[in-house]
């Protein structure tokens, strides 16, 4: 069994660790993961009424006031902004009583009301502290920002410092609703896509239509969509034109026209008429709800340096604790200076807090994420993100990926005086009833072209893996490959009986040769310029294939690609994959056929086009809902930015600390340097997270 749960009034990034932790010691459950950035406990295991008793309980002893509940995006988001106005009432009243405490102290000579309102201001500010120190002591569980921070500011006031003392309380509170605000903005932006979904269609019962939650929508349905209505589910127009708003899906900004019998996707925006569609999918199986599934389960598949971190700080506050005890024993019984000492360490306590590290690195992978979704690809996880930004080589399939896979009539040759409307019409009457792909598009073209189309005649007969053989007109018609053409003894003479590019139907017409017709895969619009892109930022860059190895080298050329291999079986696209992350380094793997699956799974990264083949999707770590290349493109260089943001922050952070901690031993820093180092570290660490939500450098992916 797995179960989602909104973890509410969660307010400390190191504490979720914490309960993280302790959920997955829990006997019933297998796994456990906690999102501060979401507030979304995602829970594995056999899990009962008792079970969730138990995380409540552990959550109670660990931060106060913070409850789980089942799964309800909209109540938590709600509760999680009134949690932020719960905070600013006692943080005003605290402020008010702190400046009466300050200017009592400079114009009343009376100590004792002066510390009565620094005692008043102190417990409006921490009360919350204290509470859960105390809780964190009944529960053995020490070495958390309250404890830290009730320690350093109760050690100030004995030593007599009251007004440092409300100060970084007070302070270390402003930091905190700033952060609350910070982080509420960025999960609003990060899942705008649950947002997206429908909650209401309009569905035809007895003849008229009525509106119902979008839940009940059956397979099968009719559901009326109205000028400026999203899309409820996924279905096909059954009646009305219009154009669709598919920005939210696949992040291309320009409408996209839709007839009757075309396909439609949750989350499309109906951009001109009334339409009525046939529901093809649950509200729960449509496009919208798998985007919001996926980023968030994505939220929950934690990178291998967000993994550290979180290791890192469960050592990293105990040997900060340890540091300061040491600093307040040992030099004040060498210098017998006791209160600078004790003031050192308790300076130590308040720079200690690992919030802002554990907090900023899972924030800037969703950042990440979420900036993604709205460019229309979907990374499966984190840990993908962050594998993405590793990669040294990119390798694609050729057919639906680099090309469209759709084929095109490129070229008409004509020999022995016949004429191209004469070829054309001997080709159609062989292929119309065929469908084969070569034969669909000699049919589109010729119906493009106003060829007359003649009737099917009995005398027709397929010739397997190599053509067609009829009698139309007192002719013999041969419509097929070279080896249709050598078996029967056509003769040649000067004109080409190589295969060439594409794949060539030759016609001979009463054992004469009248001509041949080429059919190729076309590449898509943004295939070269993301080769070139992929090459500029220093990939080496391959292409594996089952085509023939004229036409996959002749792609090649056209498209700037390193490498190729041609006529693979999908065992040994895997094996050239192998030998490639062998020579270069991790890979990335594109593709959209079944053949891709087991490529997709063994690639360090697998990224699929939305067009493929569910097999395909399945075993990508990245989907690419527009199933353009330039779309790779883009979520390598949200991938480099992200790792780049996880550096500078984790650099910023210890080196921030670290400072303060010697300017502390030297005497510089007080209390009042160390919380705004704290603090204001937090904040800076969580905008620059914040930073890589902006799209709008990755909209050219050419750039």
């Amino acid at each position: 069994m797995e179960k989602i749960y909104s973890i509410n009034n969660l307010d400390c990034a190191n504490c979720a660790n914490k309960i993280e932790t302790e959920i997955n010691k829990i006997e019933e459950i297998e796994s456990a993961v906690l999102v501060f950035a979401t507030k979304k406990l995602h829970v594995k295991g056999n899990i009962s009424s008792d079970t969730e008793k138990h995380m409540q309980n552990i959550c109670d002893n660990i931060e106060n006031g913070v409850i789980i509940q089942s799964d309800n995006n909209s109540a938590e988001v709600h509760h999680h902004s009134h949690s932020i106005k719960n905070k600013l009432v006692p943080l005003i009243i605290g402020i008010v009583f702190y400046a009466a405490a300050i200017i009592t102290s400079n114009v009343i000579d009376i100590r004792i009301l002066s510390a009565s309102l620094y005692g008043v201001s102190y417990l409006l500010l921490g009360y919350d502290i204290l509470l859960g120190t105390l809780k964190g002591i009944k529960s053995h569980n020490l070495f958390d920002e309250n404890f830290l921070m009730a320690v350093a500011t109760i050690g100030a006031f004995i030593l007599g410092d009251y007004s440092e003392a409300v100060g970084v309380v007070l302070f270390f509170k402003i930091g905190s609703v700033f952060e609350d605000y910070a982080v509420d903005k960025s999960r609003k932006a990060i899942s705008a896509a649950a947002e997206l979904k429908v909650n209401t269609a309009d569905i035809l019962v007895n003849g008229e239509y009525i509106t119902s939650d979008s839940e009940m929508v059956k397979i099968g349905d009719t559901i009326r969509i109205k000028a400026g209505e999203r899309i409820p589910v996924d279905g096909v127009i059954t009646s009305g034109y219009t154009r669709l708003d598919m920005s939210a899906i696949n992040g291309e900004p320009v409408p996209v026209s839709a007839n009757i019998g075309d396909t439609v996707v949750s989350g499309s925006i109906n951009t001109a008429n009334v339409i009525t569609i046939r529901s093809t999918a649950l509200a729960k199986d449509s496009m919208m709800s798998k985007i919001a599934e996926a980023i968030e389960n994505a939220a929950s598949s934690k990178p291998e340096i967000d993994k550290f971190i979180t290791k890192f700080a469960k050592i990293y506050t105990p040997a900060i604790l340890s540091i300061a005890a040491l600093t307040a024993l040992i030099p004040s019984i060498v210098t017998g200076n006791v209160h600078y000492w004790i003031y050192t360490a308790l300076t130590f306590l308040v720079i200690s807090c690992p919030c802002a590290l554990v907090l900023s690195i899972p924030l800037s992978f969703f950042s990440g994420i979420g900036a993604a979704s709205k460019l229309g690809i979907l990374f499966k996880g984190g840990n993908s993100l962050e594998a993405l930004s590793k990669v040294k080589a990119v390798v694609m399939d050729k057919t639906g990926t680099i090309t469209t896979g759709t084929f095109d009539l490129t070229e008409i040759e004509t020999y022995n005086n016949f004429e191209k409307t004469e070829l054309l019409r001997y080709v159609a009457m062989c292929e119309q009833n065929s469908t084969h792909p070569v034969a669909v598009s000699i049919m589109k073209y010729c119906m493009k072209n106003n060829i007359e189309k003649p009737s099917m005649t009995d005398a027709v007969k397929e010739i397997p893996g190599k053509g067609i053989a009829a009698e139309f007109e007192n002719k013999s018609i041969l419509c097929g490959n070279v080896m249709l053409m050598n078996e029967n003894n056509i003769e040649f003479g000067n004109n080409s009986a190589t295969l060439g590019s594409g794949s060539i139907v030759y016609v001979a017409v009463n054992n004469v040769l009248a001509g041949k017709i080429t059919v190729s895969d076309t590449i898509k619009e943004t295939s070269v310029k993301a080769i070139d892109s992929f090459r500029a930022m220093g990939l080496k860059t391959a292409m594996l294939t089952g085509d023939r190895t004229q036409n996959a080298g002749e792609i090649a050329e056209k498209v700037h690609i390193d490498e190729f291999s041609a006529q693979l079986l999908p065992e040994e696209k895997l094996q050239e994959l192998a030998k490639i992350r062998k020579k270069y380094g991790s890979v990335l793997f594109i593709g959209d056929g079944i053949n891709d699956g087991p490529v997709l799974a063994g690639a360090d990264v697998g990224a699929a086009m939305n067009s493929g083949a569910d097999l395909a999707l399945e075993a990508a770590d990245v989907v690419l809902m527009n199933s353009k290349l330039s779309s790779a493109v883009q979520a390598k260089k949200i991938a480099d930015k992200t790792a780049i943001i996880v550096r500078e922050n984790i650099i910023f952070a210890l080196v921030i600390k670290a400072a303060v901690l010697l300017l502390g031993l030297l005497g510089v820093a007080n209390m009042w340097f160390a919380v705004f180092a704290d603090s204001g570290t937090a904040m800076l660490l969580i905008l620059n997270s914040m930073r890589i939500l902006s799209v709008k450098k990755y909209m050219n992916p050419t750039a």
